[in-house]
């Protein structure tokens, strides 16, 4: 049986970012610590013909964003780390002789640095590749950089930052004392970052070797910025690209803009039209064409698009493919061609586009129970990850021409897992259809342990995990909790519900506005196919889910009684309470409309509204900081339940937004979890 704390042992890979010749790819890892009880990220660099292991080049608790130079001399990131004693910004090391000055500029007084007081922020560092030695830091920002990109010669980077003005700068230190929150933004919270403010980020010009450093003023969020950031990427035609909402009201809508400017700051363009949410600018390789990603920011449901503009107009590649892009910036391969990842059938897969249309999907040699995740292409080498239930998830390298060749191989370059493999069963996976809500096939994903047989079966208890999004979808890979449910004996079953994405636009927009009918119908009858075929016990089945799938649990306690217990997992239930107090009203009124001139929708798409029918034990767990669904809500949710009568507990992880990241945290979940489950198990009373 496979222990929670097993979860220690996993390694998960994360940005991969390809050298310009192709020859090298850096990637990082996270780790979890269990000395120090954090997650950990690694920066590593790899030869992508395999030659030889990858090799650690440091530890950064939160690095990310790996990037090369254009010359491969240099490799940059961003991570949080103690300012660099070496640093001097905008004097010469000679020019002061005052030994008070030297030592606060070598970091050996306790006076607060230029960096700002409390904690380091994230900065911009660079390994020299040729010269080997600690990376150094590149950027010294009050507020710490959000992103960056190299400029086309190497010598000078272009980096998005917040600066607050000297009233703005004294209201955050009022912050840092715990002095009270003022906002007035629409949008006063996000998931993640906390309640909002109105400082304003730009973009700076910083010149490699002396760090000088240059403001475009032009270049700004306005002080209305999205989770997505400014996103700067300069092309070779020395203009910088990047991503904004001057909209008369920003955050009343998610309407971004793609724009461009050159370094100096002058000549600022608008290339799109503000009925779009556009993201993810990456420059053809002679500078004429910009690609970037699109969705409709009043329907999240349409599929994402890939776009390409000349500077004058744009247009879409994407058209005719109905398949909704993957979560990475597009790559030109060409100044013709593109690749790209989309979710296609429950499954991330290759998608090649020409510059004015045509999407092809390439890369048959993939099998049906693997699906592609991060991705980068540079010097004609694709390197990409492949997540495998049975063989875990690591990174491969690729010819991209060879993206067409139906018998190419690919080159393993990791093997990040390996010893967790071999010390622990993992499951097997299946692919299953049947009839869902509206008469259409429905999927869903069966992982299932060693000792049961599909063709053989015996009846098993069935843990319906449910995914969140709800525009996302369950594609087969290696995750560490259907390997900790299926060695404990249960069958776990994901399911792609109506209003999942991959499998077209009409298949997920049924859900646009009728929440708790649809995936509902899909989910009960997911579970009656494998009842029908004599895999389930009907005794033991649990549903379970986070965030959506925590909305989705909540419909099915209140729809019927089948079930042995549940868990609820950071989830909204009371969708009318919840506008304005989660970070989602503009979404919210997209779906439904405005919750005082549409209340019924919103009551009818609410489980709280129908929590009498509950029966089922049940388990409700949330996020103390969570602003995507507030901890309100799963409180709402375990007092109706609670007052009733019924079976239930509450949990609720302290500093967690919308995610259970702190690895101590993770494990009392999963334990916690499964008690739940085994509490409730026919099969499983010894436990209790």
């Amino acid at each position: 049986m496979l222990a929670a704390d097993a979860l220690y042992d996993i390694t998960r890979i994360r940005d991969a970012a390809v050298s310009p010749t192709g020859e090298r790819v850096a990637f990082l890892t996270q780790e979890y610590d269990p000395d120090e009880e954090e997650s950990v990220n690694s920066l590593w660099v790899a030869p992508t013909d395999g030659s030889r292991e990858p090799h650690r080049l440091t530890r950064a608790s939160d690095g990310s964003s790996p990037a090369w130079s254009p010359d491969g001399s240099m490799l940059a990131f961003v991570a949080t780390r103690e300012r660099d004693p070496d640093l001097r910004v905008g004097h010469n090391e000679d020019e002061s002789d005052d030994p008070d000055e030297t030592a606060d500029a070598e970091g050996d007084t306790d006076e607060e640095d230029s960096a700002g007081a409390g904690d380091p922020k994230p900065q911009v560092w660079a390994f020299d590749m040729e010269l080997g030695g600690d990376a150094s830091q590149l950027t010294d920002h009050e507020e710490g950089v959000s992103a960056f990109d190299w400029g086309p010669d190497g010598d000078r980077l272009v980096v998005a930052a917040r600066d607050p003005t000297e009233e703005e700068q004294a209201y955050l230190d009022q912050r840092e004392d715990n002095g009270p929150i003022e906002v007035e933004r629409l949008q006063h919270k996000y998931d993640g970052t906390g309640y909002l403010d109105e400082v304003t980020s730009y973009l700076f010009v910083v010149d490699v070797t002396s760090r000088e450093t240059e403001r475009i003023d032009e270049a700004n969020d306005g002080g209305h910025g999205s989770p997505g950031g400014l996103q700067p990427a300069w092309g070779p035609g020395d203009r910088i690209a990047y991503v904004a909402s001057h909209t008369e009201w920003p955050d009343d809508s998610y309407v971004t803009d793609i724009y461009t400017i050159d370094p100096a700051g002058e000549d600022r363009r608008k290339l799109t039209e503000s009925d779009h949410a556009a993201a993810s600018p990456v420059w053809s390789p002679d500078g004429e064409h910009l690609a970037f990603t699109a969705r409709r920011p009043d329907n999240w449901y349409v599929p994402t698009e890939l776009c390409v503009t000349d500077g004058t107009e744009f247009w879409t590649v994407t058209d005719g493919i109905d398949r909704t892009l993957g979560r990475v910036a597009p790559q030109w391969v060409d100044e013709e061609t593109l690749v790209t990842l989309i979710g296609d059938e429950g499954q991330t897969r290759f998608l090649r586009c020409d510059r004015e249309g045509g999407p092809e999907r390439v890369y048959e040699r993939q099998d049906s129970l693997e699906t592609v995740g991060t991705m980068d292409l540079g010097g004609g080498t694709l390197v990409f990850q492949v997540s495998v239930p049975t063989a875990g998830a690591d990174l491969f390298a690729l010819g991209v021409d060879e993206l067409t060749a139906g018998d190419a191989e690919r080159t393993r370059l990791t093997g990040v897992n390996d010893e967790f493999l071999d010390d622990h069963q993992v499951p097997d996976c299946r692919r299953l259809r049947f009839e869902g809500a509206r008469g259409d096939e429905v999927e869903g994903l069966l992982y299932y342990p060693d000792d049961f047989d599909p063709e053989d079966p015996d009846e098993r208890g069935l843990i319906l995990n449910i995914h969140g999004g709800p525009m996302t979808y369950d594609a087969p890979g290696f995750r560490f909790q259907n390997a900790y449910f299926t060695s404990r004996g249960y069958l776990v079953f994901r399911v792609n519900y109506h209003g999942s994405t991959s499998y077209g636009r009409a298949f997920c927009e049924s859900l646009n506005g009728e929440w708790g009918i649809h995936e509902v119908t899909d989910l009960l009858a997911g579970v009656d196919e494998l009842l029908d075929r004599g895999w389930a016990d009907p005794d033991r089945l649990f549903p379970t889910g986070f965030s959506q799938g925590g909305v989705n649990t909540g419909y099915l306690v209140t729809q019927d009684d089948r079930w042995a217990a549940a868990a609820a997992e950071h989830g909204i239930y009371d969708l009318r309470s919840s506008f304005g107090t989660d970070d989602s009203q503009n979404w919210l009124e997209a779906d439904f409309g405005l919750p005082w001139e549409n209340p019924e929708a919103y009551d009818e798409a609410s489980a709280i509204t129908e929590v009498e029918n509950v029966e089922t034990p049940l388990l409700v767990t949330a996020g103390e900081n969570d602003h995507r669904c507030p901890p309100s809500q799963s409180e709402q949710l375990y007092v109706s339940v609670r007052k009733q009568g019924i079976d239930a507990k509450l949990v609720i992880y302290p500093d967690e937004h919308h995610n259970v990241g702190d690895p101590d945290r993770a494990i009392h979940r999963l334990e916690t979890l499964d008690s739940w489950f085994a509490s409730y198990d026919p099969e499983r009373e010894s436990e209790k």
